[in-house]
């Protein structure tokens, strides 16, 4: 019997995860923005506010993960882009409350730590930071022997944003008539794939490189296509245009995103087939025999943001959008609940 033990001998790697520290520090510091405060390594992320042009500041905050889109990451071993989903995920919840995103965390948890495998990982964090215009200032990285399968991990993400008071976006401004634009996803995002994974490869025995007409692309590359970040967009139409509601179209799809942001006192008329579904839905509704009840509620239906406006702005709104590269429909509108008796129509 051995007579000293380390906890290198217990599976953990204390100088391999110091090393991975240094490259992390490198990889974030792309990301700084004014505000960022020392380097990454400390016990906690500095960032100091900037409020000269906000009377009533109030922060907004979201944690969130990638759910087992990771199992797609983990099958192809490719990990540089489920980081810019874990950033997604979080920072389109804050902006559709009107903040703007200002840092990031991560917490990234191992059974045994592959730096390499890690980087990849941070370096897609560091690139979601980017897209979404916020720093990553610091995280946590975990090595944990005995506690997850060989090769895989857990990832989690916490975003901080900061929205003036008289700016939040609560939805109470939305009215009858307002009109509802859809701006398009990239696909599937990062909900649904539990379901996802049991039609493609219990049902289906799909294969990860089998390409699909349908699709026109692998199973794998529709499957690990990274969530859309909206920072941008919402920003640009934020500037100038009457924006009264948003809804991150995330888990529980269109039905239960947009009821949250629309006054009891209204219904929700969304027109079927007014905007383009990607083929990703079809293919799955018909080979699980999904209903469409089911389907709009546990997808995003190629419509990751939908925004409320007043039905004067609704065509600036779309050519705004468009101007920025994006795809947007008008979907429907905002009725009288009680004219209508229901909370949700679809037509």
């Amino acid at each position: 019997m051995k007579e000293s033990f380390t906890y290198a001998d217990a599976g953990v790697d204390i100088q391999k995860a110091n090393k991975l520290v240094d490259t992390i520090g490198k990889i974030a510091k792309q990301t700084f923005r004014s505000g960022v405060i020392g380097e990454i390594g400390g016990f906690g992320g500095l960032f100091s506010l900037n409020l000269a042009n906000l009377d009533r500041p109030v922060l907004v905050s979201s944690t969130d993960g990638v759910g087992t889109k990771l199992k797609i990451a983990f099958m192809l071993d490719k990990h540089d882009t489920v980081g810019i989903d874990l950033v997604a995920m979080c920072v389109n919840d804050i902006i559709v409350q009107g903040a703007k995103p200002l840092f990031f965390l991560d917490y990234l948890s191992m059974g045994n730590l592959d730096n390499q495998r890690a980087v990849n990982i941070i370096k897609g964090i560091a690139e979601g930071c980017k897209q979404s215009q916020c720093a990553l200032i610091g995280g946590e990285t975990a090595e944990m022997p005995g506690f997850y399968q060989t090769n895989e991990y857990d990832l989690a993400g916490f975003a901080v944003g900061v929205v003036d008071n008289s700016k939040i976006i609560d939805g109470t401004e939305i009215r009858v008539g307002h009109k509802l634009i859809g701006i398009a996803s990239s696909g599937l995002h990062s909900n649904g794939y539990s379901l996802v994974r049991k039609i493609c490869f219990e049902l289906l025995k799909l294969k990860l490189d089998q390409n699909i007409p349908e699709l026109g692309k692998t199973v794998g590359e529709e499957l690990l296509t990274p969530t859309k970040i909206y920072v941008a967009t919402i920003n640009g139409l934020l500037k100038d245009l009457p924006i009264h509601g948003i809804a991150h179209i995330t888990g529980g799809g269109i039905s239960e995103n947009l009821v949250r942001i629309v006054p009891q006192a209204c219904s929700i008329l969304i027109r079927d087939e007014s905007w383009d579904v990607p083929p990703i839905f079809p293919f799955l509704q018909q080979a699980g025999k999904i209903s469409e009840k089911e389907m709009v509620r546990t997808f995003n239906m190629g419509l990751g943001m939908i925004v409320v406006v007043p039905d004067h702005a609704a065509l600036d709104v779309l050519q705004r959008i468009e101007a920025m590269n994006e795809r947007a429909f008008v979907i429907g509108e905002i009725g009288d609940c009680k004219a209508t008796g229901k909370r949700l129509i679809w037509e």
